[in-house]
Formats: C-alpha cells, structure tokens, sequence
C-alpha cells in the first residue's frame, strides 16, 4: 500500500515539472503581448478618433511581423529638450522594443517647435541607415509639412515596412541602393514622341548630305576605272594586347548608421529636423 503511495506521489511530481515550462512559456507570450504600450501616441491630437484606429492597426500589424516595434509620438512642444533627446527618452521609458535587443524605431512631431525627429535602437539601427533615414524623411515631410499629418504618418509607416523587409536581406537600404521612385505613366508617351523626332531630325539631316550621290547596281560602280590593281592578298595576324583592370567598387555612397547615447545609456541611431 505504501509503495502505491509513493508512486502515486512521484508521477504527480513528475508531471508538475512537465507542464511548468509548458505554462511558463504561455505567460511569457501573453505578458508580451500585454505589456506592449500603445504604438501611436497622439498628445497633439492631430489624427481623428478613426484615423487613430485605422493607423494603430497598422502600426501594431507592421511591429508584430516584423518583430520590430514602428512608432509614432506627437505632443505639444518639447519642454525644454532636444528633439533628439526627447525621442530617446521617450522610447526608451515608456517600454519600447521588440524583443531583449529592445528593435525598433520612433517618430516623435513637436508642433510647438516644428521639430521631428527619428530614434532607432537595436536592429532598427542597423535596418535605417543615415542615409535611408534621410530618404524616408523625404517621402512623408511635404505631407507633414502641408497638415496632412494621416497621409505623413502612413507613408512613414509603410515605408518603415518596407525598409525593414530589405534589411532582413542582408542589404540595408543605404546611399548606394536607395529605393528606385516609380516613373509616372506621363513621361511614357512624351518618351515616345521626344524619340520619334529626334529620329526624324538625325535621319533627315543624314538624307541631306546624300542630294549628289545615286543609286548603284554593283558595288564596283563606285570604283574610278584603273585607280585599283590588287595583285596579292594576305591576312597576317602580327599580336594581340590584352590589358586587365579591376573596375574599383565605389562604397564611399554607403553611410552606415551613426549612433549616440542616450540618457538612459542606450545606444541609439536617428536624426532630426523642422517641418
């Protein structure tokens, strides 16, 4: 009876340390998951109640499946900071980061002081580079310049996707590999029509210089009678010079990503401007 006791007894030990782990890690998922602050925080109250809806959406869907958290901060004014500092700090102390290396990248819109700014910590560091950075800027500033802060906002969140989707690939968008703006529809017929008359100019000026020679049935027309006596022909094949020269790889585009610290001692990347 007492051995059933102890058998009994251990199978249950045994079978509380095999579900602990099990358990363990469903509460890791959850608590992730939970925890994870809010990706848009809109303190300028510059988007609707649906904007805010919409763009959060696709906030939380990028972070998710890029494992890499894709911010958006506005606020009044910066309360006596830097742009810069002010992004760190707030990504920093208020839980941001994907995973231990904390991945992500933060836009933060002063309107008090016109100022934007971009902080990128772990891989987001190395996935924007100072020059991408300056690329993706690019596209969404003259929105945000002109108040279209919800068209401003989508376009740096798609292009955050997108830039986080080439850097998985090993090539970090950068000077050298910048993505290519797709060429309007417009500049397809003027193509057409700007080749087409330049053909007929370079056609009708070589036209103009043949008014004095005519048509001839035989090439040996063309020869003046006697001026041509050819009596040997050989080919001769004397050297041949063949010089080889590496083509140098030019990389002096690339800029990689600077860094900083930030008050927290985090390594940071980003930069910031006015709008």
């Amino acid at each position: 009876m007492k051995r059933s006791i102890v058998a009994i007894l251990l199978a249950v030990i045994c079978c509380s340390f095999a579900v602990v782990p099990v358990f363990a890690d469903e509460v890791t998922d959850q608590t992730d998951s939970a925890s994870a602050p809010e990706r848009l925080v809109d303190g300028a109250d510059l988007l609707t109640d649906s904007q805010e809806e919409t763009l959060l959406e696709l906030l939380d869907e990028i972070s998710e499946r890029q494992k890499c958290d894709v911010v958006i901060v506005t606020e009044e004014n910066l309360q006596g900071n830097t742009a810069q500092d002010d992004a760190d700090d707030f990504f920093d102390y208020n839980g941001y980061g994907y995973g231990n290396n904390r991945d992500g990248i933060l836009l933060l819109i002063s309107m008090g002081d016109r100022d934007w700014s971009i902080s990128t910590r772990g891989f987001a560091i190395k996935a924007f580079t100072d020059k991408g950075q300056e690329y993706l800027v690019e596209q969404f500033k003259g929105d945000l310049s002109a108040g279209n802060y919800n068209e401003a906002f989508t376009i740096y969140a798609q292009q955050c996707d997108d830039f986080l989707t080439q850097a998985k690939t090993g090539k970090p968008y950068d000077g050298s590999n910048l993505p290519k703006k797709p060429l309007s529809w417009v500049w397809i017929p003027i193509s057409i029509v700007v080749g087409i008359i330049i053909a007929l100019i370079i056609v009708g000026g070589m036209r103009s210089k043949l008014k004095s020679v005519a048509k001839q049935k035989a090439a040996n027309s063309y020869v003046r009678e006697g001026s041509l006596n050819i009596t040997d022909s050989r080919d001769l094949f004397l050297y041949r010079t063949v010089d080889r020269r590496e083509k140098p790889k030019s990389t002096s585009s690339d800029s990689g990503s600077s860094t900083h610290t930030s008050s927290s001692g985090a390594t940071h990347g980003g930069r910031s401007g006015k709008f």
